[in-house]
């Protein structure tokens, strides 16, 4: 697509109409995720399930780890669904689209800002996170034993991965941005591997003390305040130390303007070449 396609597009429209065309074009990804339904409960389900599994099943049931890591593994675990497959959800699609399929010219050329076409983006892959984190809870309490969630967190426990899942969607925006389509499996490799095992999803952030450097690197993961917020919500009284809660979510709303500044930028860019 021409820079001056874009560009002739009027984009100055009533705030009625953009926020219609904007619910519009939410709806159809939406819509579009329901005929894909077997396929994205698979990219959903294989990798957390496995995690949940070997660690939380065979490597307990094996006497490998303490007693209570279950309680400590489910929370980091959901953190990791809700904020790795909404930056895959976001960041997947834009590296395809702005490289193979075009199919983002459609919404390229739609009566409202760049900006609230990449907003769009995010909240679709935010959405898919929480679906994704929804999931996998009932999932967990199939597979450990031993797991009680208290019913007084449910409302605290959807606002922390709802604000994770944005996290990661604006993450997954960066990326999506700045990588080429060719260098995929580099961003797996480079990018992914390091993300998920650096997020505090297997274990308490404060029990990495005695390794300094790792803990360094842990905190400047936004994926770890997910984890550690879960468990500040789920794990209360004194039962874990973890990262105060209220540090927790102002690190994830940093991270939100932070990558949510870069990635609309990167976006606008991509979109105007």
């Amino acid at each position: 697509m021409s820079t001056s396609a874009i560009a002739t597009v009027p984009r100055t429209g009533s705030g009625a109409l953009a926020a219609r065309t904007f619910g519009f074009i939410l709806w159809r990804d939406v819509f579009v995720t329901g005929r894909e339904l077997v396929p994205f409960l698979a990219q959903v389900l294989v990798e957390p399930f496995f995690i949940l599994f070997v660690f939380g099943k065979i490597l307990s049931g094996l006497g490998y780890t303490g007693h209570g890591f279950q309680q400590v593994l489910l929370p980091g675990v959901v953190a990791l669904s809700s904020f790795l497959v909404a930056l895959q959800n976001t960041a997947f699609p834009l590296i395809v689209d702005f490289s193979f399929t075009k199919e983002i010219e459609d919404r390229l050329l739609s009566p409202i800002p760049l900006a609230l076409v990449a907003v769009e983006k995010v909240v679709f892959g935010a959405i898919r996170g929480l679906v994704a984190a929804a999931v996998m809870i009932p999932l967990g309490f199939l597979v450990l034993d031993g797991v009680h969630w208290p019913a007084s967190a449910i409302l605290p426990v959807t606002g922390v991965l709802a604000l994770g899942s944005l996290a990661g969607a604006t993450v997954g925006l960066t990326i999506g941005t700045a990588v080429e389509s060719r260098h995929i499996s580099i961003m797996i490799a480079v990018v992914l591997t390091p993300l998920m095992f650096t997020g505090a999803t297997q274990f308490p952030w404060y029990g990495l003390s005695s390794v300094r450097p790792f803990q360094v690197i842990c905190a400047l993961n936004p994926l770890t305040y997910v984890s550690e917020a879960m468990r500040a919500v789920l794990l209360p009284g004194g039962e874990l130390r973890s990262i105060p809660l209220w540090v927790d979510l102002a690190a994830l709303a940093a991270a939100c303007v932070l990558f949510g500044l870069i990635g609309i930028r990167g976006f606008r860019k991509r979109a105007l070449d």
